[in-house]
């Protein structure tokens, strides 16, 4: 990293930061159980990964992937639907493969998440109730018994890198675990809602679109106190909250 004239925050909150120095990234976790799932899943996902540099807890390297991001939260997306199409096929390759040996979160977990953050919602009169109660309702589709497959767990569509229409590597593997296949699909187009048939179509298998849409405002309801704690604007056009008013 020599003559390096720059370090760029990429990422900062009170859990995690993330800063890039030349082509290395480097993330530090006050949790290092994070970097322990990251690593892990990392070697045993079958699609383009960053590659490990080093570790020196709370201090994970990584190098930089080639590429840009598939698109962003809040922003129009730039990527042909090719790429989009081609991401879904990742994500299908990423969920036939063997499951990973640690648990993911269980059905009486999400229900009672989404049952906590939409009470928070409403008692501090962050959301109007109506809006809260009929995203509540949306989100209900979404549990229901599944068969677990290896989910990346975290694929916001900023996670995802692509050059054309091949997908070059997917990033921030720390919530990885088994769960369900449709709440990925869900993650990586929140808010992308038009590419959702090209998503699909990568795919390649039928899904339930009301799951999907119950996934979108799950992730919604629960991300907004989060996101507020930690200098984040969930009201931002085109984020969470318009994701939760394009449902009613």
């Amino acid at each position: 990293m020599a003559g390096v004239q720059e370090i760029e925050v990429v990422v900062a909150h009170r859990e995690r930061t993330t800063v890039r120095v030349g082509d290395v990234f480097l993330k530090i976790d006050a949790d290092p159980g994070h970097a322990d799932v990251e690593v892990a899943a990392m070697a045993m996902a079958p699609v383009p990964t960053p590659e490990v540099l080093w570790r020196n807890p709370p201090v994970l390297a990584l190098a930089a992937l080639p590429g840009r991001a598939l698109g962003r939260l809040g922003e129009p997306s730039t990527a042909p639907s090719t790429a989009w199409a081609a991401a879904g096929a990742a994500v299908r390759t990423l969920h036939d493969a063997p499951l990973p040996p640690w648990p993911g979160r269980s059905l009486d977990e999400l229900a009672a998440r989404l049952d906590g953050e939409c009470g928070w919602l409403v008692a501090n009169g962050v959301l109007p109730a109506d809006l809260v109660t009929r995203n509540r309702r949306v989100a209900e589709a979404a549990l229901r018994p599944w068969t677990p497959v290896f989910t990346h767990g975290d694929l916001q569509v900023a996670h995802v890198f692509v050059d054309g229409d091949e997908v070059t590597g997917v990033l921030d593997w720390s919530e990885a675990s088994r769960g369900d296949a449709l709440y990925d699909l869900a993650t990586l187009t929140l808010g992308h809602e038009e590419h959702l048939g090209d998503v699909l179509a990568g795919y390649g298998a039928d899904v339930d679109l009301d799951v999907i849409r119950g996934w979108w405002s799950w992730r919604s309801l629960v991300a907004i106190r989060w996101l507020a704690e930690h200098g984040f604007d969930p009201a931002a056009p085109g984020c969470e909250v318009d994701v939760l008013r394009a449902r009613v």
